[in-house]
């Protein structure tokens, strides 16, 4: 097994589940006549009952490390939390998953960064509100403590478009002969000059279709997908229930979703596609192996509440899923 640094956001995720007052409705204007959906209504000055909160923890850098700590990969997160309750959930879980969170910081005068989720019971979609707090910046954790981790792989979700940052940790890791995989966040996409700077530095790019669009001119996906691999070896490039296309520069694939299975809840199934790939490919799996693991991640975690508890381990049996190699 590998040595995974994971580096990225840590939340609380606070659940407001409902049946009624959640559901999405269609409002028209005149400006836009076109329906525009409306996730309910909660109107000032009124009390809403809710059918159920739960608990649970959160953030692209915490959804990944449990996915490579399940594997049964060597598990370092990177991030800030606060010193407050929320921050104490965090590194409980962190520990329960046995995951390394001695290079966890703690931010100066900031909270752990918390999302409100409203949840709808019916049809899985949510309205996330989210505070940021210690994980709105990240310019305080140091890229030299990967020479006292390294690491084997470094896995990084966005830092809040802090290309700074981003750079010094994927410069270093090539320092130390460490693979990079990276899924960049919509503040990341917004520097689009510096971006694509970076990716001399990342062995494997995961995008969804509307983000490899604002790297690379293009709208089909294997135009997109041919245009990226200039810049990176291997790219996936998701496209929701679509499925996806992925290339290791000489395998390419076109692949639909692992199941139709009920969605509960979507949070966290972009973390989930991504560190499965990379806790499978990690582990000595196959290009074709591992993507069929990522898909079959995602489509478990979002089939249960929450980004965790669908996290898959490695050892399930998995069936054979539609593919098609690409010329």
């Amino acid at each position: 097994m590998a040595r995974i640094v994971s580096l990225g956001s840590a939340l609380q995720d606070l659940y407001l589940i409902d049946h009624d007052d959640f559901v999405a409705t269609n409002v028209y204007s005149a400006a836009k006549p076109a329906p525009e959906s409306l996730f309910g209504e909660l109107k000032i000055g009124t009390k809403v009952d809710i059918d159920r909160v739960s608990y649970e923890v959160g953030g692209g850098g915490t959804n990944s490390a449990v996915t490579f700590a399940r594997h049964g990969h060597e598990t370092i997160m990177l991030g800030n939390i606060g010193h407050d309750p929320a921050g104490d959930a965090i590194l409980a879980c962190l520990d329960k998953e046995g995951i390394d969170s001695s290079y966890i910081s703690y931010a100066p005068h900031k909270s752990t960064g918390c999302s409100v989720i409203l949840l709808d019971m019916n049809s899985g979609e949510r309205t996330i509100l989210t505070h940021r707090g210690a994980s709105a910046k990240f310019d305080n954790l140091d890229a030299n403590d990967l020479e006292n981790i390294n690491p084997d792989w470094l896995y990084i979700t966005s830092l809040r478009g802090d290309m700074k940052t981003l750079k010094a940790f994927m410069k270093k890791a090539k320092e130390l002969d460490a693979k990079v995989m990276f899924n960049p966040g919509k503040l990341e996409l917004e520097q689009k000059s510096d971006l694509t700077k970076l990716l001399e530095y990342v062995d494997v790019l995961l995008v969804n279709k509307t983000e490899a669009a604002e790297i690379v001119p293009g709208t089909v996906l294997t135009e997109l997908l041919s245009r990226l691999s200039n810049y990176v070896k291997t790219v996936i490039i998701t496209d929701g229930n679509m499925g996806a296309i992925a290339t290791d520069s000489k395998n390419t694939y076109r692949f639909g979703i692992y199941e139709d299975l009920p969605v509960k809840d979507t949070t966290g199934a972009g973390d989930a596609f991504g560190s499965g790939f990379l806790a499978h490919y990690a582990a000595g799996k196959s290009f074709k192996e591992s993507l069929i693991f990522a898909s079959a991640n995602s489509t478990a975690v979002v089939s249960m509440l929450g980004a965790k508890r669908g996290i898959l381990s490695g050892k399930e049996n998995l069936h054979e899923m539609p593919f098609q190699e690409v010329e």
